[in-house]
C-alpha cells in the first residue's frame, strides 16, 4: 500500500502521521527507508547528487516510475549514469522541488517509488 505524505518542512517529513528528519524513500511495498546518502556521497563528495550506485540500490523491479523529491529548493540532482539507469529499466523519473514531489507521490498511481530530499 502506498503511504500518504502528509506534509514537508525543511529537515523533516510526514508521511502516514509519522515524522522523519532524514532522508527517506518509499519502497513500493509501502516500507519507508532512509536513504543512503554515503552511496552518492563516495562518489560525487555530496548527496545532492544521485549516484548510478544509489539509484540502483532505490530502484525495484516493476517500478514504472520514481518520483523525486529534490529538496525544499530543488538542489538534489540526478546523475547522467542515474538518468540512463532509471530509461533503461523503462522507469519514468520525475523530478521537483519536495513539496511538488508530494502532490505527485500522492496523486500516483501504478507502480510508483519515491526518494525525498529534505533540506536544501
Amino acid at each position: 500500500m502506498k503511504p500518504k505524505i502528509d506534509s514537508t518542512k525543511f529537515g523533516s517529513i510526514t508521511i502516514e502521521g509519522e515524522e522523519y528528519e532524514k532522508d527517506v524513500f518509499i519502497r513500493l511495498s509501502g516500507n519507508i527507508k532512509k536513504r543512503k546518502k554515503k552511496l552518492s556521497k563516495a562518489i560525487y563528495g555530496t548527496s545532492h547528487k544521485i549516484s548510478l550506485d544509489e539509484a540502483e540500490y532505490v530502484y525495484e523491479n516493476g517500478s514504472e516510475k520514481i518520483i523525486i523529491g529534490s529538496g525544499q529548493n530543488g538542489m538534489l540532482e540526478l546523475s547522467d549514469e542515474a538518468l540512463d539507469f532509471f530509461k533503461a529499466k523503462d522507469c519514468k523519473v520525475k523530478l521537483c522541488p519536495t513539496p511538488e514531489a508530494i502532490d505527485k507521490w500522492n496523486s500516483a498511481k501504478g507502480k510508483v517509488i519515491g526518494l525525498f530530499h529534505l533540506t536544501c
